[in-house]
């Protein structure tokens, strides 16, 4: 299997992933990818939607296995109904690999192109982002701030050491605490010569 040509966003709880991934994924030629949204529309009637409501249900988290193997099936779904095309789209994942062992299991499926970092020099402005977004949603549960907190030391503790997982030259940080233009800007900045170049090989094929 060819392995899909992909731009991680990465970045702490509240960094904007995910608003930078949907605004990026409205250019053609980027196909967004938020491992939330392959959770929350899961069949659990299927072989692996059962096995991941088993642990969900337990409030166990996900072996790294089966949340690949999850990923795996959906992104495979969107390519056979034809809205995500690997020989023209980059994929833009978010909130995938969260773990190491998800980044070598991952190295099988998807050819990293870069990995842009969303990096953040003030957990307390974070930490107030995050609860500001949890009240205007109406969950009020993770608007608690002990509970962003362990949010937080979770993503430093299992997810921060994936980005030693790929080369430094392929990891650009971006300072998340600017106005979301100017985080896009910077973002198009690094992404678009990956586009370029994954274009002009598309053309030449």
């Amino acid at each position: 299997m060819d392995r899909y040509k992909s731009i991680l966003l990465f970045g702490a709880p509240g960094a904007g992933k995910g608003t930078q991934g949907k605004v990026l994924g409205t250019i053609p030629g980027f196909y967004h990818c938020a491992c939330g949204d392959v959770f929350r529309n899961l069949n659990i009637k299927s072989e692996l939607g059962s096995i991941f409501y088993e642990y969900s249900s337990r409030g166990e988290l996900v072996p790294d296995e089966v949340t690949v193997k999850m990923w795996a099936e959906n992104i495979k779904a969107h390519a056979v109904i034809g809205d995500y095309k690997p020989s023209k789209d980059l994929l833009l994942l978010d909130g995938i690999p969260r773990t190491i062992e998800q980044a070598k299991l991952m190295d099988d499926y998807i050819n990293v192109l870069s990995v842009v970092h969303l990096t953040c020099n003030d957990e307390e402005e974070m930490i107030e982002r995050l609860r500001r977004r949890a009240l205007k949603s109406n969950r009020h549960d993770d608007a608690d701030t002990k509970v962003i907190r362990h949010r937080w030391e979770v993503y430093e503790r299992e997810t921060a050491p994936v980005l030693q997982h790929y080369p430094k030259e392929m990891v650009v940080d971006i300072d998340s605490l600017n106005s979301p233009a100017q985080v896009l800007h910077d973002i198009l900045d690094h992404v678009v010569p990956a586009q370029n170049t994954h274009f002009a090989n598309f053309v030449d094929d």
